[in-house]
Order: structure tokens, then C-alpha cells, then sequence
């Protein structure tokens, strides 16, 4: 039989853990989580408790949770779970075996108040995300080397609609039939669209060129800023998944950057960002079309393959959110799939901090 176990083996397990390497550790050493106090408190107001009742939980520790769920993509039900269950979340979250776990309505409930309020003039996740930014700069990781633009979509559960809803959804308006039920109504997502996302097809053996296949996707886009020096996302929106990339540029110009330079993939070259870009003092380094019906010129593909070495780092950032970070919208509407695609980002950029610490010189 085995022993009963004791408080120092929990300590010895962690040891072990840590040991290993335990990310959430690392964040916990770099991250200082109280700094975002102030935002949260405000977003998310406590009564006063007059009536009596259980104690909320605290603010920091609901944020902690729901890094967490960003982290690994969990629903509330298997994030309540999993901190009950591993030491390593409940270190992260600061708790013992002893201490109370938010349930999943908690977290839900939480994740809501924080999806409906803003701070001054911003959704709340936003200003949760200034505010780690303000952190990456004061640890010296200034935005600088120009930047990177680009937007990937996030998948989200199809929505099995009728050629008339879609275009009533398509006008702005609510089909008359969902509008006579509210349950139905409030179970569709009148925000996600689908888009078509263009696969490259390679030239066959023979040089002939090939048929792209062109994939339908359905949900949300995450349009992204990074730096080029440290690779941080540095600003960023959320729209639905037919909105053109292009539409975006303006919104994702870092001014801060120390350099000017503007990298991107031919979605973003237009006039009006080309005079956009240029009247703002930014210099343009976004790929060059394709002549229609000619042949790339010689120069041209130099350069925008000199251009592809620079902008090709954004794609690290959009390989970790959909990889280890497993990123997908399961919510209903453009408000919720914001603050997922804001925490992703959020937790992108401490995972991010954790490794340049690391392979940064003192």
C-alpha cells in the first residue's frame, strides 16, 4: 500500500515540475499579473455585498483563469476541471488544495462582464492588452525594425442557414423567421462569414501550371501588427472572416515603431494605402502584384522575395495560436470572438516575453 501523502511531497512534486519546465512558471516570474488590477476592477465592478453571500472571487485570479483557456483552448467545464485536477494550473493561479476553484458558471460569467465593458473608449480587452504592452516596453523590448502586417482566419462552428437567411444576414437584417424565436436567435451567429482562402498550387514536372484549390473557411479573422525586431504583436482587430485584409492596414500601423518600414503580402497594396502609408511618414515594403496576363519581371520577383524573408516571420505568430494554442472561436458573435482572439494575442505575447528573456543577453 501506498503512504499517505504530505505537504512536502506536493512541494517535491512541483520541484520536479519545474524541474521539466514549467511555462506557466516562467510567465509568473516575468508577468507581473497586478498590474492589471486597475483595468480589471473597473470592467468588471463587485457589489458591495450589503446582502451578504459568498465572497467574489478575485480579479486577478479570473484573468489568470482565463489566460489559462487561451492557452490551451479549454471551455469553462474542462478549465474548471483541469485546475482542479494538475498542480501546475493551481500553482499558476496561486492556489492549494485546500482553496476554492471557480466553477465554470464563475468563469463564464466573468469572461461576459469583461466581453460587454469598455475603458475609456476601448473594449476591455484592449486596454488589458495596452497595458502588457506598456510592460514589454519598460522590460526593454521596444517596438522597433519596422513592421509586419498580416491576418489569418479563425475557424467557428458553421451555421446551417438557408440561401434567404444568409442574405438577410448579408443586408443586416434578422430573418423573420429567427426574429419568432428568441431561443433559436440567441444559438445563431449573425457575425462570422465565410470567405474562400486561395491554396498555391507548385508548376507540375513539366513547368505547366496547376489548378489552386480554393477552400472555404467560416468564422473570424485575426488581423495582426508585429514588430520585426522581437517579433511581438504589437497591435491588432478582430473582424468577421469576409473582411478584406487590405481595409485593415490603417488600423494595424504601429507609430511607435522606431523604423518605418511596412511589410506585407500583395492584399494589402492598393492606392489608397500606398498614399495612406506614404502621407504618414511609413515606407512601403508590401509585395508587388503580378502584371495580369505577363510575366513577372525579373526585378519584381527579387524584390518581393527579398520582401518574403522579412514578412514570412509573421507566420510564427499565427503557427502558435493554431498549433500548441489549438486557436478556435466557439462563442456567438464579433463581441466574444474579440476577447478570444484578444486573450490569444495577449497570451502569444507573455509566451513570447518568456523566450526572448531566455535568448536575450543580460
Amino acid at each position: 500500500m501506498g503512504r499517505q501523502a504530505g505537504l512536502f511531497d506536493i512541494e517535491e512534486r512541483l520541484r520536479d515540475l519545474s524541474a521539466k519546465g514549467d511555462d506557466l512558471e516562467r510567465i509568473n516570474a516575468l508577468v507581473d499579473f497586478e498590474a492589471f488590477r486597475p483595468e480589471l476592477e473597473r470592467a468588471v465592478p463587485r457589489s458591495d455585498r450589503a446582502r451578504g453571500g459568498r465572497p467574489p472571487y478575485d480579479h486577478v485570479l479570473m484573468f489568470r483563469l482565463l489566460i489559462l483557456q487561451a492557452s490551451h483552448s479549454l471551455s469553462d467545464e474542462r478549465t474548471e476541471y483541469l485546475v482542479k485536477d494538475r498542480l501546475s494550473f493551481m500553482r499558476f493561479l496561486g492556489l492549494t488544495l485546500a482553496d476554492r476553484v471557480p466553477d465554470a458558471n464563475s468563469i463564464w460569467n466573468f469572461r461576459e462582464a469583461l466581453t460587454r465593458a469598455t475603458l475609456d473608449g476601448v473594449p476591455a480587452v484592449e486596454a488589458l492588452f495596452r497595458r502588457f504592452d506598456a510592460q514589454l516596453r519598460a522590460a526593454g523590448f521596444i517596438a522597433m525594425g519596422g513592421q509586419i502586417v498580416d491576418a489569418t482566419v479563425v475557424s467557428a462552428p458553421k451555421q446551417r442557414n438557408t440561401e434567404d437567411e444568409k442574405q438577410a444576414l448579408r443586408e443586416g437584417r434578422i430573418p423573420e423567421d429567427w426574429a419568432r424565436k428568441p431561443a433559436k436567435l440567441a444559438q445563431k451567429d449573425r457575425d462570422a462569414r465565410w470567405t474562400v482562402k486561395q491554396g498555391k498550387a507548385k508548376p507540375g514536372p513539366d513547368g505547366a501550371p496547376r489548378l489552386a484549390i480554393a477552400i472555404p473557411v467560416y468564422g473570424y479573422k485575426n488581423h495582426v501588427g508585429i514588430d520585426r525586431r522581437h517579433g511581438l504583436i504589437r497591435t491588432w482587430t478582430a473582424t468577421d472572416a469576409a473582411r478584406h485584409d487590405g481595409a485593415e492596414l490603417p488600423a494595424l500601423l504601429d507609430r511607435s515603431n522606431t523604423a518605418s518600414g511596412v511589410w506585407a503580402d500583395t492584399a494589402y497594396r492598393s492606392a489608397k494605402n500606398e498614399a495612406h502609408l506614404a502621407e504618414a511618414g511609413f515606407v512601403s515594403r508590401i509585395h508587388r502584384r503580378k502584371p495580369k496576363g505577363q510575366a513577372m519581371p525579373q526585378r519584381t520577383a527579387r524584390a518581393n522575395a527579398a520582401k518574403s524573408e522579412v514578412r514570412s516571420r509573421v507566420e510564427h505568430v499565427f503557427a502558435r495560436q493554431k498549433g500548441p494554442m489549438a486557436l478556435v472561436v466557439r462563442t456567438i458573435g464579433l463581441a466574444r470572438a474579440r476577447v478570444k482572439i484578444g486573450l490569444a494575442n495577449l497570451v502569444y505575447n507573455m509566451r513570447r516575453m518568456v523566450w526572448l528573456a531566455e535568448v536575450t543577453p543580460a
